[in-house]
Parts: C-alpha cells; sequence; structure tokens
C-alpha cells in the first residue's frame, strides 16, 4: 500500500458524510452498491440509504482523516470517528478503517472496519 491524497468520489462521500447530506452521500454510491459495517450487510441504494439515514446522518457521524492508502485501485481511509452514537465500550478515539472500490467514478462497495493491533 502506499499513501496517497483524499480525492475525488471518496472524497465527496466523505465531504458529504461530514456536512450530514444524505442526498450527497447517496450520489457517491452506485444503484448496485454494498455496504459492510460492523459486520452487517447492505446491499443496494435502498439498504444503504437507510444506513446513511439512521446510522450516518442519524447520529451525526463526522470522519477526521488521518490516513489514506492506495491498494491496487482500491482506496483506504483511515479517520477517526464521532458522532451521537452508543460508545459504551470504545476507545475514547475511534479509529476506523474505510475500504472504498470505485469503477466509473462511483462507489461500488464500502467496509467499513474497526481494526485491532494484533499485538506481534
Amino acid at each position: 500500500m502506499r499513501a496517497t491524497e483524499l480525492t475525488g468520489v471518496v472524497a465527496e462521500h466523505i465531504n458529504a458524510i461530514n456536512a450530514f447530506n444524505v442526498e450527497a452521500v447517496m450520489a457517491t454510491f452506485a444503484k448496485d452498491a454494498y455496504v459492510n459495517d460492523n459486520r452487517r450487510e447492505f446491499v443496494g441504494k435502498d439498504a444503504v440509504r437507510r444506513w446513511v439515514e439512521r446510522e450516518m446522518v442519524g447520529d451525526s457521524v463526522t470522519i477526521d482523516v488521518r490516513e489514506v492508502l492506495d491498494h491496487h485501485g482500491d482506496t483506504v481511509v483511515r479517520g477517526a470517528y464521532d458522532g451521537t452514537f452508543d460508545k459504551t465500550s470504545l476507545p475514547d478515539e475511534i479509529i476506523l478503517s474505510n475500504y472504498f472500490s470505485v469503477r466509473d467514478g462511483e462507489i461500488v462497495s464500502l467496509v467499513v472496519i474497526f481494526n485491532q493491533n494484533p499485538g506481534y
């Protein structure tokens, strides 16, 4: 993986999340996109919209981008998440990895993972 800049539709997506703009977020996704967040899968724009409305905009989620990597054309964004969601048992700073696959200028898949250091 190599470090890169946040650009294109992925930058548009992060900016729309931080602006709590459902329509702008949805404009970044392909119609058959899927999202996997917290081991739950949302397939197609209707399901993704419900996730965005309830869990991203609904919980006032913001993402402070800490690192952007390119991995064979996919984009990995590591960011500090904040919002009004339940933070019980979570660390003070919540860093999540977002794995974006983009085709023809649209996000076709997004996987959001709370990675942990393996300790070795």
